[in-house]
C-alpha cells in the first residue's frame, strides 16, 4: 500500500457514528469527561446568582468591593496552585488516576459550603472547590487523546461548551429556590454543585487510559487493544490502527526526553515558546475581552442599568447561561468547517461591536435615567456573548491541547488555564473595585483589550484544522517533525518519504 495520510486510513463506513456501536460507545465514554467543564460553568454562576439572593448577601454580611472579589477568587486560587501539580500527576501516574482524585476534594468542598456554618466555612471552601477543579482539568487531555481521529476537533471543542450546561443549571436552580425564606434559598444550589461529577462517575470510572500514555509507558499491547475497541470496532487488521500505533510510536520518538520533560522545557525551543505564547495569551484574552465582568458581575452590571428586582436578575442570568449554551455549541460545530483563525477573528469583531454599544447605552442611562435605555442594553450583552461563545468557550482548553505535543501537553494545558485563572483572579478582585469606583466608565478598559486581542489573533494565531495530534507539530517545530506518509499494509514496514498535507482532512 502507498505512503498515507490519516484520511486515507479511515474506514468508509456510510452509516453515522451513532449507528456504529464501537463509535457509540466510545462517545458515550467521552461524553462523561465532557461533563467536568459543566462543575466549572456551575461555580461560576452560582456566585454570580448568589449574589442576587438576600438570603445569602444577609448570611454572608453584604460582602463588597475587594472583600467580595477575594471570595469568587479563592476557587480560581486553589486551582493555579494546584494545577502544576495536575500535570506532573497526569504524565506520572495516567489521566485517569488524575481525574478521580478531583473526587475527594470535590466531596469535601460542596460538603463544607452546603453546611457553613458561617462565613469563613463559605469562603475557605471554596479554596477546596478550586483545587478539585485543577484535578478535572486533565479531563480534556483525555478527550483529546482518546477521541476518534475525525471526531477529535469537535468533541474536544464540545468539552469546553459544556461549561455552559453547568452555568444554566446553576442559574435556573438558583432562581428556583429564590422565594425559599430561609438559608436553604442558597444551600440547595450549592449542594447540586455535586451532582454533575457524581453523574460523570460511573462513565469515568470505566473508561480506558490514553493510548499516548500507555505508549510512553512502553505499554504498547495495551494501547493498541484500545484503539482497536474503540477505533476499530474489534478489527485487528485495521489500516487506522496500524497508522495510529506507528504515528504515535514515531511521534513519542522525536520527543526523545518526554518522560524527563520539565517545565523549563515549555520555552526551550522556538516552537514550543510559540506555542506557550498562544497558551498563555489564549488564558489572559478569555477573561480580560470584557467576559469576567458578566461572568462574576452580571448582578453589578444590572445594577448600573436599573434591574434590581432579585427576579429580574435571576431570571436573565438563567436565560443568558442557556443562549451560551446554544451558541458554544454552534461554535463547536463550525470548528472544522470554519477554522479556528475564522472563529477567533469573528468572535472578537462580534465582541468589540457589542462592548461599544454596551459602554454607550451603559453612559447614556447614566446621563438620562431613562428605563428603557437601560433595557435596551440586555440584548447587546446577549449578542456580546454569542461573540465570546462561537470562539473563546469551545477552544480556550480545545486550542492548547492540540498544539503542544505529548510530552508538555498536560503541561501546556496547565499553562493556558493558569493564566486564565491568574487572569479571572485579577479580574475577581479589581472588577467589584472599578464598578464602585467608575461604574460603565470601566468598559473603556475592555474596548482597548479587545483592539489588542483582534490584531494578536490575526498576527500571530495559526491554523491548525484537518491535522492529527502529530502533524500539527509542523506548524511549529517545521519539517523535521513532520511523521506524516506512515505505511500501514500488512506487508509493508517503516516511513515513506514525507507527504503533503491534505487540507480536506476532517479530523
Amino acid at each position: 500500500m502507498d505512503a498515507q495520510s490519516i484520511s486515507q486510513a479511515l474506514p468508509a463506513n456510510s452509516k453515522p457514528w451513532w449507528k456504529t456501536a464501537h463509535l457509540l460507545r466510545l462517545n458515550s465514554h467521552l461524553a462523561s469527561l465532557i461533563l467536568f467543564s459543566s462543575t466549572f460553568g456551575y461555580d461560576i454562576s452560582l456566585m454570580n446568582g448568589l449574589q442576587s439572593l438576600p438570603q445569602w448577601q444577609e448570611f454572608m454580611s453584604h460582602p463588597s468591593g475587594p472583600w467580595l472579589g477575594f471570595i469568587n477568587a479563592l476557587q480560581s486560587i486553589g486551582s493555579i496552585v494546584f494545577l502544576p501539580i495536575q500535570a506532573w500527576s497526569a504524565n506520572r501516574f495516567g489521566r485517569k488516576p488524575t481525574i478521580l482524585t478531583g473526587y475527594l476534594f470535590m466531596i469535601l468542598g460542596v460538603g463544607l459550603q452546603a453546611g457553613s456554618w458561617n462565613a469563613n466555612t463559605f469562603i475557605y471552601s471554596r479554596l477546596l472547590i478550586g483545587i478539585a477543579g485543577a484535578w478535572f482539568q486533565c479531563a480534556v487531555i483525555l478527550v483529546t487523546e482518546l477521541a476518534y481521529p475525525s471526531h477529535r476537533s469537535i468533541i474536544t471543542a464540545i468539552y469546553m461548551c459544556q461549561y455552559y450546561f453547568g452555568s444554566s443549571l446553576s442559574a435556573w436552580i438558583t432562581f428556583g429556590t429564590r422565594d425559599i425564606q430561609s438559608d436553604w434559598a442558597w444551600r440547595i444550589p450549592v449542594l447540586m454543585q455535586i451532582a454533575l461529577p457524581l453523574l460523570a462517575l460511573p462513565g469515568t470510572w470505566s473508561i480506558s487510559e490514553s493510548p499516548r500514555w500507555l505508549m510512553k509507558q512502553d505499554r504498547t499491547s495495551d494501547a493498541r487493544d484500545i484503539l482497536v475497541k474503540f477505533h476499530s470496532g474489534g478489527d485487528e487488521g485495521s489500516k487506522l490502527v496500524a497508522f495510529e500505533i506507528e504515528e504515535i510510536s514515531r511521534g513519542l520518538a522525536l520527543e526523545s526526553q518526554a518522560q524527563k520533560a520539565r517545565w523549563v522545557d515549555c520555552v526551550k525551543t522556538p516552537g514550543n515558546r510559540y506555542r506557550c505564547f498562544l497558551s498563555i495569551s489564549l488564558g489572559i484574552f478569555a477573561q480580560w475581552n470584557g467576559g469576567g465582568v458578566v461572568s462574576y458581575y452580571l448582578t453589578l452590571i444590572l445594577n448600573t442599568i436599573g434591574i434590581t428586582s432579585t427576579t429580574d436578575q435571576t431570571l436573565i442570568n438563567a436565560f443568558l447561561q442557556l443562549w451560551n449554551l446554544v451558541m458554544s455549541v454552534v461554535g463547536a460545530c463550525l470548528v472544522d468547517r470554519a477554522g479556528r483563525r475564522a472563529l477567533f477573528l469573528t468572535s472578537t469583531v462580534i465582541m468589540l461591536i457589542s462592548y461599544i454599544l454596551i459602554t454607550a447605552l451603559s453612559g447614556s442611562f447614566t446621563t438620562t435615567g431613562a428605563g428603557a435605555v437601560g433595557t435596551a442594553v440586555i440584548p447587546f450583552l446577549f449578542l456580546y456573548y454569542a461573540g465570546y461563545d462561537i470562539a473563546f468557550t469551545p477552544l480556550l482548553l480545545a486550542y492548547p491541547a492540540e498544539i503542544w505535543t505529548f510530552s508538555l501537553r498536560a503541561k501546556g494545558v496547565a499553562i493556558s488555564a493558569m493564566s486564565n485563572y491568574m487572569a479571572l483572579v485579577f479580574n475577581q478582585i479589581i472588577n467589584p473595585i472599578a464598578f464602585e469606583s467608575i461604574s460603565w466608565k470601566y468598559y473603556f478598559v475592555f474596548l482597548g483589550v479587545l483592539i489588542i486581542v483582534l490584531i494578536t489573533v490575526w498576527k500571530t494565531y495559526p491554523e491548525t484544522r484537518g491535522r492529527t495530534l502529530e502533524e500539527i507539530a509542523v506548524i511549529f517545530d517545521g519539517e523535521g517533525a513532520r511523521i506524516t506518509g506512515v505505511i500501514v499494509g500488512s506487508d509493508e514496514k517503516g516511513l515513506t518519504e514525507k507527504m503533503e498535507h491534505r487540507e480536506d482532512v476532517n479530523i
